[in-house]
């Protein structure tokens, strides 16, 4: 399994929200860039980036920070929030991204999931984040009545390269995954699954490892900045 370090961002600084709330956003670092090289120094392989501005406004935001990472980062990163058509998902990949997550649109437009999913094999990701079973959109604001196994389905067969799964209610609470809906998911699909949310500790890396699913990684933020989870711990817990 990867570890996916996250970086969040929100106007050009690098945070965690509680629960998706932009009004509780705790700031971890204002040089984005200079946390990803930490991360990449201690032995991550991956980044998972979120551009929380843009998830909102339905356009790339934090594009500056995201630009300063990958220039300074030569570790593969993923980005999510507010890319929404084909020409920004292009331009991400052209500037070095190396995979695109699209959330709202695989809702929305799951047509232009599965185009991009085509045209760039093995670079365009799914994110499904979902409260209690069903999927949110537009960075978490907008319910909607679609099951997450049922979104997750539609895509089996249209090339996806992951699809990273967030229990909102989970998500910067410190609460720990949700385990079982992440096991059902992955053994729902044969599309490789990251989960995402509440990892809070080196038992909850466990937990995901044993879950009885094949799981492609874990995504940590706050416990990783909080030093409730050790780097070099949690690398050696999942690749082990």
């Amino acid at each position: 399994m990867i570890l996916y370090p996250a970086i969040d961002l929100k106007d050009g600084q690098a945070v965690r929200l509680f629960k998706g709330d932009m009004d509780k956003a705790t700031i971890f670092n204002d040089d984005p860039a200079a946390q990803a090289m930490e991360f990449v120094e201690a032995g991550c392989e991956w980044l998972h980036l979120v551009d929380l501005n843009g998830a909102f406004a339905g356009e790339p935001v934090n594009a500056a920070p995201v630009e300063a990472i990958l220039e300074r980062c030569k570790v593969p990163a993923q980005l999510g929030g507010g890319i929404r058509d084909m020409a920004t998902i292009e331009r991400w990949l052209e500037k070095g991204l190396a995979r695109v997550i699209l959330g709202t649109v695989a809702v929305e437009n799951p047509a232009l999931v599965k185009e991009a999913a085509r045209a760039f094999p093995g670079q365009v990701a799914v994110g499904i984040d979902a409260r209690n079973g069903f999927v949110a959109t537009k960075g978490w604001a907008e319910e909607t009545e679609v099951r997450v196994i049922d979104l997750a389905r539609s895509f089996e067969d249209a090339g996806v390269a992951a699809i990273i799964y967030t229990d909102i209610n989970r998500d910067g609470a410190m609460q720990g995954p949700n385990v079982t809906a992440t096991a059902e998911l992955g053994n729902a699909v044969s599309i490789p699954v990251i989960a995402s949310g509440g990892v809070s500790s080196l038992a909850d890396l466990r937990a995901l490892k044993d879950c009885g699913a094949p799981l492609n990684g874990a995504i940590s933020g706050r416990a990783l900045y909080d030093g409730a989870i050790d780097l070099a711990d949690a690398l050696a817990i999942l690749k082990g």
